[in-house]
């Protein structure tokens, strides 16, 4: 009897320091004034910046390759993307989505020139000639959730999703020197990942805070994985099912319609129509 006494004490004791402990770990983890990442140079040519864009199916394909046409052909320099800029492109498509991976392959072969050229015309010939044409890939993920698929089996498939999204994630990731930051001409954790409502993005960015959460090769430490969500452009009253559980996790929330931002509070921002 005083064994278990014991036993039950300490279990209560460990509890309660381990999730205040958990709690506050995870208020740093999303914090969205944390660390941005950790660089050897500010557009070190040598040194890969990661960009993961997550595409969905339709309407959500559409609208992500239509809002980063604008930003790479806008003539407004404070709006305008320079897509050379990331010099290692990583696209998250669903599995069986073979339209998506057409559409992001034609914006590469549009995007990449496009910015080369500019430069050229800017006069920056170093720029264009030094940092090159970057590389990208595609990388297919299994379905959060398929169309009509039951409940019951869901938990499953958003597993074998997450699963997925942690070894993507990882795929390009180094050993940190003095456990601090990466090599420098290597690719690494995603700089930044950019999303727009899919499913697959909801249990990618999960996958990323816990990655942050246990400071995975010190990309929290580094201030990796830095996240920008926008909400669909049909949102006009409401946040969709991935905004609402996304709305206190990413780093910023861009909404185009300004009645969602009018009564929201902490990240959500209207910004304009983006798409």
């Amino acid at each position: 009897m005083a064994l278990t006494t014991i036993l039950i004490t300490l279990l209560t004791i460990t509890l309660l320091t381990l999730i205040p402990t958990a709690l506050y770990r995870l208020t740093l983890v999303l914090n969205p004034t944390r660390n941005k990442p950790l660089r050897h140079g500010r557009r070190n040519p040598s040194e890969p910046t990661h960009l993961l864009i997550v595409l969905g199916s339709g309407g959500h394909t559409a609208e992500m390759l239509a809002m980063l046409t604008r930003a790479v052909t806008s003539p407004d320099p404070a709006q305008k993307l320079n897509w050379k800029d990331y010099h290692h492109r990583t696209w998250v498509i669903s599995a069986g989505d073979s339209l998506s991976a057409a559409r992001a392959k034609e914006f590469e072969e549009m995007a990449t020139p496009l910015s080369t050229q500019e430069d050229l015309m800017a006069g920056k010939v170093k720029k264009a000639t030094d940092i090159g044409p970057g590389t990208y890939e595609l990388v297919t993920v299994p379905r959060a959730r398929e169309i009509h698929q039951g409940l019951a089996t869901a938990p499953v498939s958003g597993w074998k999703c997450m699963v997925a999204c942690r070894e993507l994630l990882m795929k390009h990731t180094t050993d940190t020197r003095d456990g601090h930051a990466a090599m420098a001409a290597e690719i690494d954790f995603p700089d930044l990942i950019l999303c727009n409502g899919p499913a697959t993005a909801t249990v990618l960015v999960g996958a990323s805070v816990l990655l942050r959460f246990f400071d995975v090769r010190g990309c929290s430490t580094r201030g990796k994985m830095r996240t920008v969500y926008v909400e669909s452009w049909a949102r006009v009253k409401r946040l969709s099912l991935s905004g609402r559980l996304l709305s206190s996790v990413v780093d910023r929330f861009l909404v185009q319609w300004p009645q969602l931002a009018k009564d929201a509070v902490g990240r959500i921002e209207y910004r304009g129509v983006l798409v």
